[in-house]
Parts: structure tokens; sequence; C-alpha cells
């Protein structure tokens, strides 16, 4: 496994438009989870970007209080590997998880996300895009997921949404406000290009029963739009090897000539190699591919594999938890900590209580902000230090506990640090 101190990072990405249906298929392939696997072939980071999840107006309502499907089956699937959900961007049917390993966690600063809409005009969310970035070991990370306009002859507005959302992404972190000012910037999702015209969907089918995918990928607009500037110009994307994504029968890996088989799920990205004068940024693609036996969308999934240039050496200016014995069951319970470098804490500042085994940074049993409530300055000495009363009420019951010191400065966040596990039992009388 890829560790800071290498100066790497791995990177899995997965796009899959999944036609509104619920998980039904093991995604331990689709993740590169196999029993073979070794924990060095295991990503840093997975970035999971999905669209048409089911998404009528019920269904809007629930997700706000409750995690999709989909994205509980990705979390199931990382969890006992300790994987952490970092967030979730969501967009009606558009869906962006980013997942990563715990021991990463307190290196994660300024996480901040976006959407812009692009269908009807902007109006309607059916169609656009969902973004996550954030900073990690020294350098700056912006991954976007996107829907774009659909049908074969509708290429303008695919540029169009393309220049939208591009103009129209903006992030509340200085000097990266832009999607393009990222040091790394990775797009993927449902970009529905298309073939050019002059082929029917049989001849694609034969061409592609032939493997002369060559002389199709010549008629990719996709590649076309790049190359005359148009779209997707600033980006890049490795030579493509498996047969079209769309559009399949449902349960099937034979093409539906309901419309003529095309690429239309897509994974680019984008280096600012020369940003620092310590270290010359660079991501190394070693894997694109497609899935053909997930058989439950018309459409295929398609991952990618990437190894990154990161700069451990940059401090993070974290928070260090002081050591914790126990915590007591309905018992007011106090935490110290100190700050490392020239780290302060704000007003919008909170400490979340954890299980121990905690899947996902939502899943917070109460928090506290950081200096309302009963809250102090601690003397130390060569430190800046505070403590944190939580009330009677926060451990309820006995089991092994963590906490977690969230910097939140409006809709941007960063894991300032995470205690070790520790109990929570009932005193003994």
């Amino acid at each position: 496994m890829a560790t800071a101190a290498e100066g790497r990072l791995k990177l899995h990405f997965v796009t899959w438009n999944v036609a509104t249906k619920y998980p039904e298929q093991d995604l331990s392939q689709l993740l590169g989870l196999s029993h073979f696997a070794t924990s060095k072939q295991l990503a840093d980071i997975y970035i999971i970007g999905l669209q048409e999840v089911k998404s009528q107006p019920q269904n809007i309502v629930l997700d706000i209080f409750f995690e999709d499907p989909w994205t509980k089956s990705f979390r199931e699937a990382l969890k006992d590997l300790d994987y952490v959900k970092l967030r979730t961007q969501r967009l009606q049917g558009l869906v962006l998880n980013v997942f990563c390993l715990r021991k990463h966690l307190t290196h994660l600063r300024t996480v901040d996300t976006q959407y812009t809409k692009t269908g009807f005009g902007g109006m309607w969310g059916n169609k656009g895009a969902v973004s996550i970035r954030f900073n990690i070991y020294g350098v700056n990370i912006c991954m976007v997921n996107a829907h774009l306009t659909p049908h074969d002859h509708l290429l303008a507005d695919r540029i169009a949404d393309y220049n939208t959302i591009i103009r129209e992404h903006s992030y509340n972190v200085p000097d990266t406000t832009n999607i393009l000012y990222h040091d790394y910037v990775f797009w993927i999702g449902d970009l529905n290009f298309r073939l050019a015209e002059g082929l029917t969907g049989h001849d694609i089918d034969a061409l592609v029963k032939k493997n002369h995918l060559d002389v199709l990928l010549e008629k990719d607009q996709l590649k076309t739009v790049m190359e005359n500037r148009e779209a997707f110009a600033e980006l890049t994307e490795e030579k493509i090897t498996f047969p079209p994504t769309y559009k399949y029968e449902f349960a099937s890996q034979e093409f539906d000539f309901k419309r003529r088989p095309s690429w239309t799920d897509r994974i680019l990205y984008k280096v600012n190699t020369d940003v620092y004068e310590d270290v010359s940024l660079k991501a190394v693609q070693y894997s694109y591919k497609s899935y053909p036996s997930y058989v439950q969308s018309d459409h295929k999934p398609v991952s990618a594999e990437f190894d990154i240039v990161i700069r451990p050496a940059i401090p993070d200016n974290g928070i260090e938890f002081n050591p914790i014995n126990v915590w007591y069951i309905d018992e007011e319970n106090a935490v110290s900590y100190k700050f490392l470098g020239n780290g302060k804490s704000c007003s919008g500042d909170w400490i979340g209580l954890y299980h121990e085994g905690f899947s996902s940074l939502d899943e917070y049993l109460v928090y506290e902000y950081i200096g309302r409530g009963k809250f102090e300055p601690v003397t130390e000495p060569h430190a800046a230090s505070e403590r944190i009363y939580f009330s009677d009420t926060a451990v309820r019951s006995p089991g092994m506990y963590r906490l977690v010191y969230i910097a939140q400065r409006g809709d941007v966040m960063g894991i300032l640090g995470m205690s070790p596990p520790f109990p929570g039992h009932r005193r003994q009388t």
C-alpha cells in the first residue's frame, strides 16, 4: 500500500451510470478487492462517481438524512479494510463519494464541495457536475463527476456543458478557486460523447467484435473536441482498450441498438507539473478498463488507477489529543489537546465522538463546538493547549471510542487530529 513517506499516493477511480437501479452485484471486482489482491495493490483513496442514482423527490428528501443505497454499498465493501467516507456530494442523480484510508484522514485539509446545474439552461440538476477538492500532504486535488447532455446530435450542448462547469464552479479556497487551478484534476463521469456519423449500430458492433477499436476511436467526439480545443483540451485521457460502454441490454453483455454504441463513460486528468520548487508533480496511470460482467445497467462501469507524487515533508500543523484512559457512561467527560506548529482554534471548529471503527465522518455520536459550552484554555509548557467537556449524555453504552477534531470554516473543513481508541464504561461502585 502506498504511504506518504514514499512520496506517492494511489488513487482508484470508478465511474458508473447505474440507470436508476439499486445495487445488486458484488462490488469487489470494481474496487480491485479480489481475494488475490495484496495490501500493496489497494488504493489510499477511492473516488466513486455515479450517475442516474434514483432521484425521485421522495428519494432526494430521504437522502438528506440517510445515505443512498449505492453509497452505503460502497462503504460497506470498504469499511473492513479501514476506509472512511470523507464526503458525499450529490446533485439529483449525480453522486460523488471519496473514501480514504483512516491513517491519511488527519492529513486532509480545506475539503470543499461544489455543484453546477446544466440541465434546461442551468435551471435543473438532471445534468451537470459535482466535485470534491482537498489538500493532502502538500498538494491539492480536485475530483469532478459530470453527466453531460445525451444524444448523438447534441454535441454542441456537451461542449457548452463543459465550459459552463469550468466557468461556474468556484471554491472557497484561495489560489484554487477554479477547477483547473488545482495541482491534480480528475474528471470522470458519463460525458455522453458519441461516435461521429457514418456507422450504424451494427457496423460498430462488427468492428468491436473484430477488436478494431482504433477505427472507431477515430470517430470519437470527445477526442475530436479535445483536438479542436473546444472542450476538455486541458485534460489528458490514456488509450482506450475496452469496448464501448453504452448502450447494453439490461442483464446482458450485448448491445442494445436503440442507441449506437459509444464510449460515454470516461476518466480524464490534468497535472500542473511545475508549481513547486522542491518537486515535479506527476500522475502515472496504470489501468483503464471497463467491466462487462456488471449487467444491471445499460452502461458498463469504468475504473482507472493512478499513482500521484505528493510532498510529505510539508507540515500539517494539526492537533494532538492528550492521552485518554477512560470515559464514563452518564458522566461529564473531558479531553485536552495541544496544537502542533502555529495552528489555533476557531469558533466553528468542533470535536466529534465516534465509535472506534467508524466508516464515515457523518457517523459522529455527538459533537461539541470549540469555544462554546464548557471549554477552557490549559496552561502547559511549550504548547498552546485547550480542554473541552462533553455532557453526561455523550457516552451511553460500553465500547471503544475515538475523538476527531474538525476545523470548520464555513463550508470548508479539515481533519486536524484523531485520538487513539479509548474505552467507555460505567464506573465501578
